[in-house]
């Protein structure tokens, strides 16, 4: 189990920088990655996948989270 959590730590952690990036400069890591450009809006669809799956790591982190408060 600590493999999935730290799998999905790192793919959190991931989105967070990529979303600091947006917000300061207006560059996609992701996507500049896997769609060939950095410009915030372009998605691939390998890049749609890598949003759902930090999204639900997430979801993932944050439930174990509220869930080691009990």
């Amino acid at each position: 189990m600590d493999l999935i959590y730290n799998i999905c730590l790192t793919l959190v952690l991931i989105g967070a920088i990529n979303w600091g990036l947006v917000g300061l400069f207006k560059f996609d890591l992701v996507a500049a990655l896997l769609a060939g450009g950095g410009k915030f809006g372009n998605i691939s669809t390998l890049s749609q996948i890598v949003y759902g799956l930090v999204g639900l790591s997430a979801l993932y982190v944050g439930t174990q989270f509220v869930l080691s408060l009990l």
